[in-house]
């Protein structure tokens, strides 16, 4: 092949990248670009879907003028994505109804509770894998279209389109040509059958919603469309698409039945690949879809903290802890341990294995002794707290015990909090070489469709570890610390 790279556009929660990789799985080129974050009320949270748009089109064509490449050497593009955010548009005009209300809204936390106590929940976890919750995407679009002037009644009669991010930027890059999903970003809109595989009718009238409204569902890797030809001025073929966890998944080369990873993002996304057969959480974990591919439908486990790096730019934007992310570890250096102070992040919530909608945030311990930096280190430890009782869940879920856990996302960098993962979870943390593999997940799903690369066995063998960390702290302290902070997760309840 003449083409030489594989364009993933990696669309996160507070920013949209690009990167190119080559054939070696090497990322050559990238590019990041942060837009607005909006929030019209306390617990609402959304985006303007043409930032959305026009900061993926800005970073995709930087990095392609960064490297000083043509289009036409781009062999595929990976989209991989925030999930749940929920966009409507118009199918004729384009234009979305209203902004995207993002994953961490929680406008209708009423609703959920109200469903959960008519005795839906275990109807939609059998179906869907999932909790009935206001993070997913079936109840903002109903919100949508309960609160938009004639959105209820353009959507039955099919002039509206519903996506999660991955299908607004298809819709955009093919010009209103294809309305597309793919499977695991279905998987997580508590509207779809994750044994049957189809968008599903009882969930559908559950929460009101037309199909007319749905994008068709694809494999991950396969040919979605292509690119309208003035759009990167190439018909480029769209031949990946994932969410930002499946994809990191796949990145992280975790093929094997009880292979975990976690990704410290803006929150934190632990996932467990569980082979064939999905498996229903008695421990509030989501049962969700890891990728479809050459027909055959791999499934994990999941946790979702819903408040991971994003502790730390609290410190850094709300309280004036520091002027840049960076210096954080430093200032948690500067004390020997947390002085018993304990934080708990419950910001928006707490996410499995509580799934408490009105959780409250608090630090917990606090005496006149404590200094920032004693605060500042209990913010970095609740960050491995939190995904230390998901790693627990999940071997109480499936019976396995879990041996290493491989990490990435912006936080790893943090030698002290990933330590500090090692110590509290007893086992071995591996932090990659290549630490962005969420952007890397969906340019190998999209490289796979078109022969870029012949087979997993060759992807695989370009995983490289970057750093490991082994524990340094006797087992029983780190039970006892385990055991205090789980203490004060109650109190936020």
């Amino acid at each position: 092949m003449k083409t030489k790279f594989i364009l993933a556009l990696d669309q996160g929660t507070t920013s949209s990248k690009a990167l190119l990789f080559d054939r070696n799985g090497k990322c050559c080129a990238s590019a990041q670009k942060e837009y607005k974050q909006i929030y019209p009320r306390a617990g609402w949270v959304e985006h303007n879907p043409l930032d959305i748009w026009s900061t993926q089109m800005a970073v995709a064509s930087e990095v392609i003028a960064k490297l000083g490449i043509l289009p036409a050497s781009i062999a595929g593009i990976g989209i991989c994505n925030q999930r749940e955010t929920t966009i409507v548009w118009d199918r004729k005009t384009g234009k979305p109804i209203y902004n995207a209300i993002v994953w961490q809204d929680h406008r209708t936390a009423d609703f959920c509770d109200q469903l959960k106590s008519d005795g839906y929940g275990t109807m939609v976890k059998e179906k869907t894998g999932l909790e009935i919750d206001a993070y997913f995407s079936a109840t903002k679009i109903k919100w949508l279209l309960d609160n938009i002037t004639g959105a209820r009644k353009k959507a039955e009669s099919g002039q509206l389109a519903f996506g999660t991010v991955d299908s607004w930027l298809i819709w955009n890059l093919t010009q209103g040509r294809s309305h597309l999903t793919d499977i695991t970003n279905a998987s997580r809109t508590l509207l779809f059958n994750i044994k049957t595989l189809k968008w599903d009718k009882d969930l559908l009238r559950l929460f009101g919603i037309p199909e007319k409204l749905l994008p068709k569902v694809k494999p991950n890797s396969t040919v979605f469309a292509r690119t309208a030809g003035h759009v990167l001025k190439a018909k480029i073929p769209i031949s990946g698409v994932a969410g930002d966890q499946q994809a990191a998944l796949f990145g992280q080369m975790c093929f094997e039945k009880g292979m975990v990873k976690n990704t410290y993002g803006t929150g934190c996304f632990l996932m467990m690949n569980t082979g064939e057969d999905p498996v229903l959480s008695n421990h509030k974990l989501l049962t969700t879809i890891a990728w479809q591919l050459d027909g055959e439908t791999k499934y994990a486990l999941e946790g979702s903290v819903f408040v991971g790096g994003a502790v730390i730019q609290w410190l850094r934007d709300g309280l004036n802890f520091f002027r840049e992310t960076k210096e954080v570890e430093r200032l948690a250096s500067e004390v020997d341990d947390n002085g018993g102070v304990y934080f708990i992040p419950a910001f928006t919530g707490l996410g499995a294995p509580w799934w408490r909608q009105k959780a409250k945030g608090l630090i917990y311990g606090i005496t006149r002794g404590t200094t920032k930096a004693h605060i500042t280190r209990a913010a970095l430890e609740s960050i491995a707290f939190q995904s230390q009782a998901v790693m627990e869940a999940m071997e109480k879920d499936t019976g396995l015990c879990i041996q290493n856990l491989r990490v990435d996302g912006g936080a790893v960098e943090n030698d002290l909090l990933m330590q500090f993962q090692s110590d509290i979870l007893g086992m071995k943390v591996e932090r990659p070489r290549m630490q962005e593999t969420t952007a890397l997940g969906a340019a190998y799903f999209a490289g796979l469709a078109i022969g870029f690369w012949k087979n997993m066995d060759e992807i695989s063998s370009q995983w490289l570890q970057g750093k490991e960390f082994t524990p340094k702290i006797p087992e029983p302290q780190a039970r006892q610390r385990s055991r205090e902070w789980q203490e004060v997760v109650k109190k936020a309840f």
